[in-house]
């Protein structure tokens, strides 16, 4: 199998005298057997010897997902002090992933339902259901919220085994340990507020003393304090037209692009697109906007449908996702929100245009303050964007600087 994939013979050596051999090759086998294309063999092929190098599978014995862990963070130091990979975050779940299918196929991996449950895993649940049932939030807000929840409990040392055991003072810590992490103000402010809920609905049945939630603290975030910066319009049509060639990738990301920067369609909306949203016969494209529960009818702009239609009829794999876009690789599956963010960030990165936002979302800020120079009202915009009122829109007024800047300029008439 080694032969295959490697030609340079240093390169094949490396991977043939390698730790697990047998078992490597064995796992490869399977994945080339499952119609996996040649580019994510060699991924796979590659980071299986790291993980190979860092974990002895000859041994017979079950690892367990810590030990996965341990191995895949000395890993990412490595790479840090290599600067080949950033913060590293990439290089760990890459790590972490390729170590948990090869150690299942071999048999190797400890069964994660013989874990224990966690301590507080039944408040955690009851609080969900809270949320979902009474409180009627969003799958992705529960969703946010669990994991704020769960991290913060994983992190608590071992002497809590009851959640009355926990005062303010650990929730301070933990949001401390997240700011020395890197996270920024918006993010600890998020996490508090996951907290805050929690710790109200605990005192609400009696699980803690009252107090904890009302005493948790997070960062200061001023009212619109910051403007939603985008790519200029300018640098937008280059990064579409980057995604003019011919390749299966150009044509795809063309097509995503053009979503993104003409409707201002948020990630999620994109990859949740279906072949059936798609009605050509009244040129009408429908939108599910999973933030706002309803669906939104769009016009099928010409450009647009063009740049669809030639993806999917020359370049969108043969497979039984109902999905659009999908992965360009077998096995095909609907595009992550890291795929989604990659199609723009990598583009961005090669054309070499700076802008503060660097994903999907960027663009659909670049579109509203397009909109804004287009002299188009807050309700047609927002009404566009799909926001239920106003109050979400209103900050792309602050973006015309252009325009602020000639009534700054405007005489009225001799004041001083």
């Amino acid at each position: 199998m080694f032969e295959s994939l490697f030609i340079y013979p240093a390169v094949l050596r490396r991977h043939q005298t390698g730790p697990g051999t047998a078992e490597r090759e064995r796992y490869l086998t399977h994945c080339a057997g499952l119609g996996l294309a040649r580019e994510t063999l060699l991924r796979i092929a590659r980071e299986l010897l790291v993980v190979a190098e860092r974990i002895d599978v000859t041994l017979g014995r079950q690892v367990t997902g810590r030990e996965i862990g341990v191995a895949a963070g000395k890993w990412m130091r490595h790479q840090r002090k290599r600067r080949r990979a950033g913060r590293g975050e990439w290089s760990r779940q890459l790590f972490i992933q390729v170590a948990i299918d090869w150690l299942r196929f071999l048999g190797l991996l400890e069964d994660s339902p013989s874990r224990k449950p966690s301590t507080h895993s039944r408040q955690v649940d009851d609080f969900i259901a809270y949320l979902r049932d009474e409180r009627g939030l969003s799958p992705r807000t529960i969703a946010s919220r669990r994991w704020q929840v769960e991290r913060f409990l994983l992190l608590l040392s071992s002497d809590k085994a009851s959640i009355a055991d926990i005062a303010v003072g650990d929730v301070d810590a933990f949001l401390d340990s997240r700011g020395r992490d890197g996270w920024c103000r918006v993010s600890i402010a998020t996490s508090a507020a996951a907290l805050r809920s929690f710790f109200r609905y605990a005192e609400m049945q009696r699980w803690c003393p009252p107090g904890i939630a009302a005493a948790i603290d997070a960062p200061r975030l001023f009212k619109q304090e910051g403007l939603p910066r985008g790519p200029r319009w300018v640098d937008v049509q280059r990064l579409t037209g980057s995604a003019a060639g011919e390749s299966p990738r150009d044509t795809r990301d063309h097509a995503i692009l053009m979503l993104l920067s003409i409707y201002g369609l948020r990630s999620g909306e994109v990859r949740g697109l279906r072949l059936e949203d798609l009605d050509w016969t009244g040129e009408v494209i429908r939108v599910l906007r999973p933030k706002q529960r309803r669906t939104q009818y769009y016009p099928l702009v010409t450009s647009v449908g063009d740049a669809i239609l030639r993806y999917l009829q020359t370049a969108r794999p043969r497979c039984t996702s109902r999905e659009i876009f999908v992965t360009l690789k077998a096995p095909f599956r609907p595009l992550s929100a890291g795929g989604m963010y990659h199609v723009v960030a990598s583009r961005l990165n090669v054309l070499g245009i700076q802008a503060e936002h660097r994903g999907p979302h960027g663009l659909r800020h670049a579109c509203a303050a397009h909109l804004v120079e287009a002299g188009l009202s807050l309700k047609e915009i927002g009404d566009h964007l799909g926001h239920h009122g106003a109050y979400a829109t209103r900050t792309y007024a602050k973006v015309d600087l252009i325009g602020l800047r000639e009534v700054a300029a405007f005489d009225l008439g001799g004041l001083s």
